[in-house]
């Protein structure tokens, strides 16, 4: 299983409809608003990185209202 932290930007006024799109795709197990640098805090989860990278965040970047996303990836420290 991978993880990813997602931290988003999203255009005022659409940040409601934004965090209802997130939700709904699969992947997807929460979203935040959140106070800092950016709009929202969303974790999202695969089967592994690449599983994240080439499905899940494609679908995240077509929601309507989402200025930009950055990613940081979870990794367990042994």
């Amino acid at each position: 299983m991978a993880k990813a932290y997602l931290k988003i930007d999203i255009e005022t006024g659409k940040e409601n409809e934004a965090k209802t799109s997130l939700k709904k795709i699969t992947g997807v197990k929460s979203a935040d608003f959140v106070t800092g640098a950016h709009d929202l805090l969303a974790s999202v989860e695969g089967k592994n990185y690449e599983e994240i990278v080439t499905k899940i965040l494609p679908e995240v970047r077509k929601v309507k209202g989402i200025k930009k996303t950055t990613t940081d990836f979870a990794f367990e420290w042994a």
